[in-house]
């Protein structure tokens, strides 16, 4: 256990405090990146500009650890932010403070969009304040992806990523894509180019990321949840506010009850990653979609776990991806499998949300993936290191919202940019948060305007990329075999070059049938050595809310899951949900009625989008909630 020094100077006298952390120091920038199992490093003191709302320099220790599961120094930064309320506050109402840009969501876009900043700042002896806002607890702890790394965007904004010792090291050796059927895996011509590729841990990148933004003076505050959009008279957004922390479920306020801060920006940039809860929120406010191309966005669930294996069996670089069993042919999804360094693998199933039966669960289609002869062997005598699930956008070309609203923009995949048939979005993610900062920066520095984001998004890599991809998805409306035949023609032939766009089908939460017209699924019960069950399977996700604390998943109509969900769709909660976060239990009179598991909440986002009659609304929860990935 540690102690760290966070000192606030006003304009009377410093006031000085002990705040005790569990995580180790993190090291000064000016010095290297650790090296595995190198000692300890000594805090570094960033001093935060004047802010003109409370007149204060604040400062904290902050820093990070290449090696490290976790992004250490969250705790004194979380107690710093709330005693700044506690100094300068002299009733209970919520703190405001202002910046130059205000970043919500510590992923790669929005620290991307951080960094470009701060670097434009560097180049043009400008000083602009930047503030990025994360959920989880840890910078990266919210962060799950395959992931296949394609360095396109990093080579832009960190030439020198090997030299700084990103945690990137890994290189595809080996590409292979199958067609499962259930005994069989049938070798297929490979659509993918994974030459100069590497399989990574987003979050371990992303904690690096951190660190870079940090370096360069960004002020990064994980453990606060960004719940509120603020609008002027004019409506247009003018910030964010955080939730208040320390209420109880019955609406009280506890012992350590602190109000929301205020978090006001020139520029406000939303980088919430797939179905963002406040990005939503603008998104449908300014009608953006329909200002952009036009669809609907359309979603899949991504479900994963990191192995270690034997080391006879590892085979560093090697990356495996399939198409077929065990979905079936009108459900859209595959499955990938990366070996990465220290005897890990990462397996994982993706299903799009729009799949037809109610009965369809995605964590047990997981489970059977596993069980498969081609992956078991691979796995038998290995152990899970962690499990987590989170959505994803498969909407592409035809679904990106125009990204500009009054007062900033959407980044990342909060817009949507996830290019399919590459199975990659973290490259196009951090290129839009690049582009948006650049448009940010002309915005305060030179008086333009973010539209200019826009137009520069549309004369991009970006755009060019996904206008080719944009075909892949939709033709999978029609099966997967005329699927794949489509996107044969579309990738090896045509190019991306047919002068059509396909639409996509209904939205996911109408895709779903009625029970009546489906048949349930039988899964095997979970053997316990390649199969697990669901809470076997949360406790290795690290996931972990206050339960006393409001319920963050608020149903619109609390009749609709018995009189409508139940008998019409046979409760589809109690299976969509890769976290068993809903459950149909009998009350005293025998009547089933659901109940809601708040605190098993891996905030994938699932429940938000397939619920048939879109009655879930999620929100955030206390800030540093949820799961806690170190390697995923």
């Amino acid at each position: 256990m540690f102690k760290k020094i966070i000192t606030f100077t006003s304009k009377s006298k410093p006031k000085t405090f002990e705040s005790t952390s569990l995580h180790t120091l993190k090291h000064s920038p000016q010095s290297s990146p650790s090296k595995p199992n190198s000692p300890t490093q000594k805090p570094l003191n960033i001093i935060i500009p004047p802010n003109p709302l409370n007149s204060f320099n604040r400062s904290f220790s902050s820093g990070y650890h290449s090696n490290s599961i976790n992004y250490k120094g969250s705790s004194s930064i979380r107690n710093g932010f709330w005693n700044l309320g506690r100094r300068f506050s002299s009733e209970a109402a919520r703190e405001c403070i202002e910046y130059d840009v205000v970043i919500v969501g510590g992923g790669p876009a929005g620290l991307s969009a951080a960094i470009r900043l701060k670097q434009l700042c560097r180049d043009n002896d400008v000083d602009l304040s930047v503030c990025v806002v994360e959920k989880g607890a840890e910078v990266g702890a919210h962060i799950l992806s395959g992931n296949v790394f394609e360095p396109r965007a990093l080579n832009e904004l960190i030439p020198n990523w090997k030299e700084e010792e990103a945690p990137i090291s890994v290189g595809v050796s080996s590409d292979k894509f199958m067609l499962l059927t259930k005994k069989h895996a049938i070798p297929m011509p490979n659509p993918f180019d994974n030459k100069g590729n590497y399989v990574i841990s987003l979050s371990q990148f992303v904690r690096w990321l951190g660190q870079k933004a940090e370096e360069l003076g960004v002020e990064v505050y994980p453990g606060f949840a960004a719940k509120e959009v603020l609008f002027d008279e004019n409506e247009n957004v003018i910030g964010i506010a955080t939730n208040d922390m320390g209420i109880g479920k019955d609406g009280s306020k506890k012992d350590n009850y602190q109000p929301g801060v205020e978090l006001k920006g020139r520029v406000n940039l939303f980088a919430e990653g797939c179905r963002g809860s406040l990005s939503e929120k603008i998104i449908r406010k300014y009608d953006l979609r329909k200002k952009g191309q036009g669809q609907h966005q359309t979603y899949a669930l991504g479900i994963k776990e990191v192995w270690e294996i034997d080391a006879d069996k590892h085979k560093p670089g090697a990356v495996v991806h399939t198409l077929g069993w065990p979905l079936d042919h009108k459900t859209y999804g595959g499955s990938f499998l990366y070996h990465m360094q220290d005897r890990q693998v990462s397996i994982g199933l993706v299903c799009a949300l729009n799949y037809h039966n109610p009965y369809f669960n995605p964590y047990e289609e997981f489970q059977n993936l596993k069980r498969h002869p081609a992956i078991r062997p691979l796995l038998e005598n290995g152990t899970v290191l962690q499990y987590g699930a989170r959505t994803l956008n498969e909407g592409g070309f035809q679904s990106i919202p125009y990204p500009v609203f009054p007062g900033g923009a959407i980044v990342g995949c909060s817009a949507g940019f996830l290019n399919v048939p590459k199975i990659k979005g973290t490259h196009t993610a951090m290129k839009s948060g690049m582009l948006a900062a650049e448009s940010a920066f002309g915005v305060l520095h030179e008086g333009s305007n973010m539209k200019t984001y826009w137009e520069s998004l549309k004369s991009s890599w970006i755009w060019e990329e996904l206008h080719r991809a944009r075909n892949y998805r939709p033709a999978f409306e029609y099966g997967l075999l005329p699927g794949m035949a489509i996107s044969a023609l579309e990738h090896y032939i045509l190019k991306g070059r047919v002068p059509y766009t396909l639409k996509h089908g209904k939205p996911d939460h109408e895709a779903t049938h009625e029970a009546s017209k489906c048949s349930p699924i039988e899964y095997p019960k979970p053997d316990g050595i390649v199969s697990f069950d669901v809470p076997t399977s949360l406790y290795r996700s690290n996931t972990n809310h206050d339960h006393d604390q409001p319920s963050h998943l608020r149903l619109r109509d609390p009749k609709i899951p018995e009189l409508v969900n139940l008998p019409k769709y046979a409760g589809p909660e109690s299976r969509f949900c890769p976290a068993r976060v809903y459950e149909y239990v009998s009350d005293d009179n025998g009547q089933m009625k659901l109940q809601i598991n708040a605190q098993n909440c891996l905030h994938c986002k699932a429940c938000d989008i397939k619920d048939p009659k879109q009655n879930i609304g999620w929100t955030v929860p206390e800030g540093g909630g949820g799961p806690k990935y170190s390697v995923m």
